[in-house]
């Protein structure tokens, strides 16, 4: 016997993406932003430097505004959507040494 009604639902879920600096965040940071003629010790733009958990936590709502919701930084393009959640997610988390 088959049903009459038959509801399909689909529900999406948004994933709370649990951010690490050590596996995380640093990697991320190395990879877009600490890099010659940017924000590595050598070229340090605009002052900063990015290489260490205390300079990036230092900078993180700097990191927040123009990574996440300006989307002007790196120069050479913005950040994915996976790395833009990485970045939200462990700022939103107080920016912890994790």
């Amino acid at each position: 016997m088959r049903p009459s009604n038959f509801y399909v639902f689909i529900f999406f879920i948004t994933a709370t993406v649990n951010a690490k600096f050590a596996t995380d965040v640093l990697p991320l940071i190395s990879s877009k932003c600490a890099t010659p003629g940017c924000h590595n010790a050598a070229s340090s733009a605009g002052g900063a430097v990015l290489v260490t958990y205390t300079q990036i936590a230092a900078l993180a709502s700097q990191i927040n505004q123009r990574s996440v919701v300006e989307k002007t930084m790196p120069s050479n393009g913005p950040l994915s959507p996976a790395e833009i959640a990485i970045l939200k997610c462990w700022i939103d988390a107080g920016a912890p040494n994790n």
